[in-house]
């Protein structure tokens, strides 16, 4: 079964530890990386007790969270992977026969316990949640689809959330800039590291993510178009992979963006570049479901019957 780990700080001194319950028990390994974490791990060089002694665990609201990907990494995402979405983009799902990728900078890793920071320039701020992978093992050279197995490379699951600024990352087609500002990718709280028999359950995942108690988000993994071992593989043409690098793999629908219709669509095709894209923001400003200062997100990531539990992000924007 999957081992649940968190990054943590207590009394000024950060570690790891593992999930037992409302508990953490110490894995006085100090501040390794995620990294040194997967590869101590390999190697057996942690020792994890069958059975948990209670003067040994930590309770949970004792300690500070961290979020258990560290930098540098490379994070590699995922555009329009699931139907839905695709359609509330604007974007065809019968004409996108395409694996969309693009990337989010390591400076915007935060917490899954904390504050999204919306900056002064940005007043469409979105939610993604995300199911995150974390590689375990190196890819330099292409994979062959059919051969090659994605179990040796995926070695761990947690939540991501694309935070993302529409009015930056569409109108200036700055996508890395949009999704890229500090805090805008809150990671775990929990790092799942998975064992052989886990992997299945990948597509047996629920992610749901609420604004203010309302639900907005929910959907299972098995609803992706591309999936995990295409994505791997199709990834393996054109960049390397480090051992700690993340994948994000795509959002479901109900997000705070929605494509104007086709009409208002049509009509701005007559209109100049900067015209139509001020139309857009103007439309936008008008959805309620952009996030505000003060808004309280919620997210979990979790199969049915609970073997793998990536925890909960709990997070309130503020204003930068």
């Amino acid at each position: 079964m999957a081992k649940h780990f968190v990054r943590f700080q207590n009394k000024n001194k950060i570690d790891w530890g593992m999930v037992t319950g409302d508990t953490i028990f110490p894995l006085q390994i100090g501040d390794l990386s995620t990294k040194g974490l997967l590869a101590d791990l390999q190697k057996k060089k942690i020792k994890i007790p069958s059975n948990f002694i209670s003067k040994n665990t930590i309770p949970k609201n004792k300690i500070t969270i961290l979020s258990p990907i560290t930098t540098p990494c490379q994070v590699v995402c995922q555009g329009a992977n699931y139907k839905k979405h695709s359609l509330e983009a604007g974007i065809d799902p019968k004409s996108k026969t395409y694996n969309l990728f693009f990337t989010k900078s390591d400076v915007s890793i935060t917490t899954a316990l904390g504050e999204v920071i919306r900056p002064k320039q940005v007043e469409l701020l979105d939610y993604e949640i995300e199911l995150g992978i974390v590689f375990g093992k190196e890819i330099n050279e292409p994979l062959d689809f059919y051969s090659y197995n994605p179990n040796e490379y995926i070695a761990a699951l947690f939540i991501a959330n694309d935070i993302s600024a529409r009015d930056i990352q569409l109108p200036q087609l700055q996508w890395y800039k949009g999704k890229s500002y500090r805090t805008f990718f809150p990671a775990g709280p929990v790092l799942a590291v998975l064992e052989p028999n886990d992997f299945d359950k990948i597509d047996l995942l629920e992610l749901n993510l609420t604004v203010n108690g309302q639900l907005r988000q929910s959907a299972k993994t098995n609803q992706m178009v591309y999936p995990p071992k295409e994505t791997i593989a199709e990834l393996s043409q054109f960049t390397h992979i480090q051992v700690g690098d993340v994948l994000l793999t795509g959002t479901p629908s109900g997000c705070a963006l929605k494509a104007p219709g086709k009409v208002k669509q049509i009509f701005a095709s007559f209109l100049s570049e900067h015209k139509k894209w001020e139309v857009f923001i103007k439309g936008q400003k008008k959805r309620k479901e952009y996030l505000q200062p003060g808004d309280l997100i919620k997210a979990n990531i979790r199969t049915p019957d609970g073997k793998i539990d990536l925890g909960e992000q709990v997070l309130q924007v503020k204003q930068g």
